[in-house]
């Protein structure tokens, strides 16, 4: 039995295309090119089908965080394509970010055949393990051939493609790079008239996939102690917080999760402690037993001390390990969740209700400063979008100040969380968060917003260039423009006066409005912070502005500190 009369380009894109859909993939993103011509057009077929949703973008290195951000939000891998050359290399910070942040993302990069390398030929570099060790599998996949076998190879391929990359081959999930050749012609013509194939090209009956990798084992959980002075600490990409939350309102433990953790809900979470961490004797009187910390813990530097500070350190591997400070005795397996027994709640410890009474009384001077400063300020704003988050909505938060800010400023909600928190964790780049934001939001069909500031926005401003044809998020991006960067006033480099401003702010004087204008995507600029929910009930993709003065702010965040040492202080008991 023969196949249709196809060219061989045109009969391995069709066949890796709708074998990655039978493995799971619904969206697809690309970066128009010559020499990925068949692939983009079994993309756009499959498109036009409705077998996916493809996303077509005009510079790689958005279009690869684009698909980071589809990935991030929907768990499932997602294809990007370019054409062969420097390309593929604008693809690497993303590649870089999955691997960090176990993002799985299928990088397909389109090549010369052999005989072109390294003689010269136009868009030709070496594409050969291109990102290293940042991806689980790679794959140099031959030029295509007309030959029977060659579509069992190609299926296989892009089954085994996709389970490296969803974490289904016993390794966490991540990155793949699949290197594909292509012969002239890429594109069939009018003239052409090429063979029947000399086999099928259908796989398997009823949509299955080729091969369906082998489901991970489930690990039994270990026991946890129930040490009466212990922490529970959450960082990013914390795969499944609520097992330990819940040991750890039995344990009677504060629980300090990071933004990102999904972690920061029930009676036991704190919203204060990067301030109570930072005030002057509060660790030293609460020097834990045990820390047990799982995801990637790393906002602050004072989470470091918290884990150098304890008597001993349980980590539980995430997707991976993270333990920076070296202070881990031990990795355990995540307790199992147990059923709700009905039974009450454990009365409150001493240890946790220290804890809770001193996140609260720093938690009120904070709310009570901020209360009163009429101007607009990052720390101001931050905490008014926190509590203006609507129910099961997204919020994608850029590195530096803003998620430190966030991370200051979010309250804890009571049972469990009511909306997602997602950033670029992994290497916490500036690269690429507005590209990702809209492809989180792309994901998340629904309400979403996003957080950064004057230079992460520049830094991708490229992602906001959408083409008339394209899926448009409902995603409000709110920037924080203080013409620099904010987060050096508060390091070191803040002391060298004379080149500062120069070598670490950085301002640039850009018309926000001007570059929204440009890119077609609607603009407000806000002059208070009331004005900040009608902002957000917008519709589509939009940029919402705040200006704030970056010297006000470094005072601010002094002030708030200075306030939260004061409380901790009246708690403390005094010397004797």
């Amino acid at each position: 039995m023969t196949g249709p009369a196809v060219h061989a380009a045109t009969a391995m894109a069709d066949v890796l295309t709708d074998e990655l859909i039978r493995n799971g993939v619904t969206e697809a993103v690309l970066s128009p090119g010559s020499r990925s011509a068949p692939l983009a057009l079994a993309l756009h077929e499959a498109d036009r089908t409705g077998r996916l949703r493809l996303h077509v973008r005009i510079d790689e290195r958005s279009a690869a965080f684009l698909a980071l951000g589809l990935a991030k939000a929907s768990r499932r891998p997602v294809p990007v394509l370019c054409t062969s050359g420097t390309a593929a290399a604008n693809f690497h910070p993303a590649v870089v970010e999955a691997d960090l942040s176990c993002v799985p993302l299928l990088v397909l990069t389109a090549d010369r055949p052999p005989e072109l390398r390294d003689t010269g030929a136009p868009q030709t570099i070496d594409q050969i393990r291109l990102y290293g060790g940042a991806v689980r599998w790679f794959c140099e996949t031959g030029v295509p051939e007309r030959r029977t076998g060659a579509v069992a190879y190609w299926r296989s391929l892009a089954a085994r493609a996709y389970g490296h990359s969803a974490g289904s081959h016993h390794g966490p999930p991540g990155p793949v790079h699949l290197n594909i050749a292509f012969r002239a012609p890429l594109v069939p013509t009018q003239d052409d008239k090429p063979d029947p194939w000399p086999e099928p090209l259908a796989g398997r009956p009823g949509a299955e996939p080729w091969c369906r990798p082998t489901p991970p084992r489930s690990v039994q959980g270990d026991p946890l102690p129930d040490t009466g002075r212990g922490v529970l600490l959450l960082g990013d990409g914390c795969a499944d917080p609520a097992p330990l939350i819940a040991h750890a309102q039995r344990a009677g433990w504060p629980v300090l999760a990071e933004p990102t953790s999904g972690g920061r809900y029930g009676p036991n979470a704190l919203t204060a402690h990067p301030h109570l961490l930072r005030a002057p004797g509060f660790l030293e009187a609460h020097r834990p037993d045990l820390v047990v910390s799982a995801g990637r813990p790393g906002l602050t530097r004072q989470q470091t001390a918290l884990l150098e500070a304890a008597r001993t350190h349980l980590l539980v591997p995430g997707l991976h390990p993270a333990d920076p400070a070296r202070t881990a005795r031990a990795h355990t397996h995540p307790p199992v969740a147990q059923a709700d027994s009905g039974s009450a709640a454990p009365p409150t410890s001493p240890w946790l209700a220290s804890w809770l009474q001193a996140d609260r009384a720093v938690r009120e001077a904070l709310d009570a400063l901020l209360d009163d400063t009429p101007a607009l300020t990052a720390p101001g704003l931050v905490r008014a979008l926190a509590r203006r988050l609507p129910p099961d909505s997204l919020l994608f938060t850029g590195p530096s100040l803003c998620i430190r800010d966030l991370d200051q400023h979010l309250h804890a909600t009571s049972e469990t969380r009511t909306h997602t928190v997602l950033a670029n964790r992994g290497a916490s780049g500036i690269d690429g968060v507005v590209s990702s934001a809209i492809g989180a939001a792309l994901a998340h069909n629904g309400p979403s917003c996003a957080l950064m500031g004057d230079l992460t926005l520049l830094h991708d401003h490229n992602g906001l260039l959408l083409g008339p044809a394209e899926p448009v998020p409902d995603l409000a991006i709110l920037v924080v423009n203080n013409d620099g960067g904010g987060i050096f006033s508060l390091l070191e480099q803040a002391e060298h006066k004379e080149p500062f401003e120069r070598v670490f702010g950085t301002p640039h004087g850009t018309d926000l409005a001007a570059l929204a204008a440009a890119t077609g995507t609607p603009h407000t600029l806000l002059t208070h912070p009331h004005q900040l929910t009608d902002a957000l009930c917008g519709k589509g993709l939009r940029l919402i502005e705040v200006r704030t003065d970056r010297a006000r702010d470094t005072a601010l965040r002094a002030a708030l500190q200075a306030t939260a040492d004061r409380a901790v202080a009246a708690l403390l008991p005094g010397p004797t």
